[in-house]
């Protein structure tokens, strides 16, 4: 029997959140959606190695941002801050995936678009934050 799965957009709703919160979660479920099977392209003797944290950097990033979204305050600020410690491997690892040609030009431009586009969300949920 097979479980229906809620759309990207109806997936994060809650009544509590503010709009630009929603648009991040969205916009990084979008990039997970996209760049685990990219994933799954590297090279097998890299799989463990630099396409794991890779993956679990984009992870644990979506975690951080679901961990914030659960907080206010300060509590919400650290979750904010380790969030952006986790973009920024994330874009470490990116770049070295390229570097590698693990990704095409036009998949690391696309991959460069969506994390800078949640970059800039996530600052100003951190600016919002911090009051």
């Amino acid at each position: 029997m097979a479980i229906p799965i809620p759309q990207p957009a109806k997936l994060h709703q809650t009544p509590r959140e503010k709009p630009a919160e929603m648009v991040i979660l969205t916009q990084t479920y979008d990039l997970l959606l996209w760049l685990l099977p990219q994933c799954e392209k590297f090279p097998k003797q890299q799989r463990f190695v630099i396409t794991k944290r890779l993956q679990d950097a984009a992870l644990d990033f979506q975690e951080s941002l679901y961990e914030a979204n659960a907080q206010s305050g300060q509590l919400r600020l650290q979750h904010l801050r380790a969030a952006d410690a986790r973009l920024n491997k994330l874009r470490l690892y990116l770049r070295l995936s390229h570097q590698w040609h693990w990704l095409k030009d036009a998949q690391y431009q696309h991959a460069s678009r969506l994390v800078a586009e949640v970059g800039r969300l996530l600052g100003g949920w951190i600016r919002q934050t911090r009051g």
